[in-house]
Parts: C-alpha cells; sequence; structure tokens
C-alpha cells in the first residue's frame, strides 16, 4: 500500500499500532494531536463550505455541505461520524471530520457532514432514524449546492457506521438504503456488546440498552444478509477490540446470502482513529479505493 505521510506520523503509527488496545483513548488523542498541524495546512483547492443547515429540529440534527466551486451534478459522499453512541460530532476539533468531506470536495465531489442525537437522550434506533433525515434532505437539496441525488454514498465510521449499517439493512426500520447508490462501512460496530474487553461497553449499553440479550436481533450483524447496496467493508490493522472480527463476518454473512463477496479491506499500518484522521494530510490511498468503488457503482 502506497503512502504519503510525514516520518513523525509514520513513527507514531508504527509505535501506536501494537499498543493501541491497551488504552485506545489515549492513543487517540495522540494521533488526532499529531494529524492535526498537517490538517490545518492542507489545501482546500475552492472547495466551499455552508455549515450547520438542519435536517431536523434537534440541535444536533444539522450538516455541513462541501462542494466545489462551480459543481453540477457532482457525485455526493455523505459521512457519517463516530463516538462510541454517547460522544463525538462532525467537528472534534478544528479540522477532523471536515477533513474527509474537503478530500471528497477536492476530487470532485459535494460533501456531507452530518450530525446526530446522542445517546441515551436518542436510544436505537434513532440514530438510524437521524440519518434517514439526513438522506431525505440530500434527496431533496443536494441539487442546490451542485450535487445529483441519485449518485450518493454513505460512509459511516464507528458507531456512525453502526447507524449508516442499520439504515441500509435493517429491515425494521423501513430504509434498506434508499436514496444512496452504495455504503462504505470503516471500522464500524456492526455487532453490538458489553463484553469486559470492549472499551466502549458504557456507550453500547447507553445506546442499546441493558438488555445484552437483545443486542443480537438489535445489531447490523443480523441483517447483513439483507443487504443489497454495493458494499466496501473496511477496518484498521490496529482496531477498537474486536470490530475487525466484526468486519469480517458481516462481510462473510452478506457473500453467504448473495454468493458475492463484498469489497473488504484491511488497512495496513492504521488505527480506528488514523483511519479517517489521514484524509487531506497527504495520504490518498484508501480515499482512491472508496472512489474507485463509488464510480463502479455508479455504472
Amino acid at each position: 500500500m502506497p503512502t504519503n505521510r510525514p516520518d513523525a506520523i509514520d513513527r507514531l503509527l508504527r509505535e501506536t499500532g501494537p499498543a493501541w488496545q491497551q488504552d485506545i483513548r489515549a492513543a487517540g488523542d495522540r494521533v488526532k494531536a499529531a494529524y492535526l498541524p498537517l490538517l490545518m495546512a492542507a489545501p482546500t483547492d475552492g472547495c466551499e463550505v455552508i455549515r450547520d443547515l438542519p435536517y431536523g429540529t434537534h440541535p444536533r440534527q444539522v450538516l455541513d455541505v462541501y462542494r466545489p466551486r462551480g459543481a453540477r451534478h457532482a457525485p455526493v459522499v455523505m459521512f457519517v461520524h463516530g463516538g462510541a453512541f454517547v460522544r463525538g460530532s462532525k467537528d472534534i476539533n478544528a479540522a477532523m471530520y471536515g477533513n474527509v468531506l474537503a478530500w471528497f470536495a477536492r476530487q470532485g465531489c459535494v460533501g456531507i457532514n452530518v450530525e446526530y442525537r446522542l445517546a441515551p437522550e436518542a436510544m436505537h434506533p434513532e440514530g438510524a432514524r437521524d440519518l434517514a433525515m439526513a438522506c431525505e434532505w440530500v434527496a431533496r437539496h443536494v441539487a442546490e449546492h451542485g450535487g445529483d441525488a441519485d449518485a450518493v454514498c454513505l460512509v459511516g465510521h464507528s458507531a456512525g457506521g453502526t447507524h449508516a449499517a442499520s439504515y441500509a439493512c435493517d429491515p425494521g426500520l423501513g430504509f434498506m438504503g434508499r436514496h444512496l447508490r452504495c455504503l462504505v462501512l470503516v471500522s464500524a460496530r456492526l455487532q453490538a456488546d458489553a463484553l469486559p474487553e470492549n472499551p466502549n461497553a458504557a456507550g453500547v449499553r447507553a445506546y442499546f440498552g441493558d438488555d445484552a440479550a437483545a443486542y443480537a436481533h438489535l445489531s447490523p450483524m443480523a441483517h447483513a444478509h439483507r443487504l443489497v447496496l454495493p458494499t466496501f467493508v473496511v477496518h484498521a490493522e490496529y482496531e477498537n477490540p474486536l470490530l475487525d472480527v466484526y468486519a469480517t463476518e458481516f462481510a462473510w454473512r452478506m457473500a453467504e446470502a448473495r454468493r458475492v463477496a463484498p469489497r473488504h479491506l484491511s488497512v495496513a499500518g492504521h488505527n480506528h482513529v488514523s483511519i479517517m484522521a489521514h484524509f487531506n494530510s497527504g495520504e490518498q490511498w484508501l480515499g482512491e479505493q472508496i472512489l474507485a468503488f463509488f464510480e463502479a457503482a455508479n455504472r
């Protein structure tokens, strides 16, 4: 996998990776801090940003639009952030996660950065329902910003990947990925668990409830076999505990049901945070893989 990252960040990723699961919060903070100056200095290349457009009535039901100047009928990339269901936002610092949408805008896409309500105020399945409202907004309004409502790729990271997967495949919610051309699940929590090795077990309980026996049928994993959208499953080499296992099982369940394996990628050298932090930093191999997948889904 070709890389183009500064030596200091390369060293940090190599040193942090093998020890990632010992303290994911502290390691994640180090990674964010290391990338921040690089992202703040990154080029924008004519990208216009319109912030905090409401798609609902709650203060967190807002989104940002990143668009290339003069965009017309451009493909659309929606991004849904993580945060263990109880924290996080579309802007967790001065550059993330806007870096993701800025990079896609630089490639000619209209980027949509989605914020949503958090647990325990909004428990399962409200994250997916917020995302459904955001998708409806995009379907109705993205053309006003130069986007093509018939060419939308949804990218969900971590807990945002949970909401994206539920939106796309849970028949009980009734959305089944409408308005989307394809789906990208990055380091997503595809199976709820409150196991001792899960450092975010409290967040899982806050969103899915205290009845662990219900997690199996509430999780996207239970509905992987129903997913018909073109889907790209991605995880980092150094993941939060079990997320790589769940990604692999999700992809296997899709393959077993459809007799065609979805795209499934483990990104070497990266961890649960750097897999999104590196967008627009000069390293763009994963972004290029997602764009190629999106273009194939648009044919």
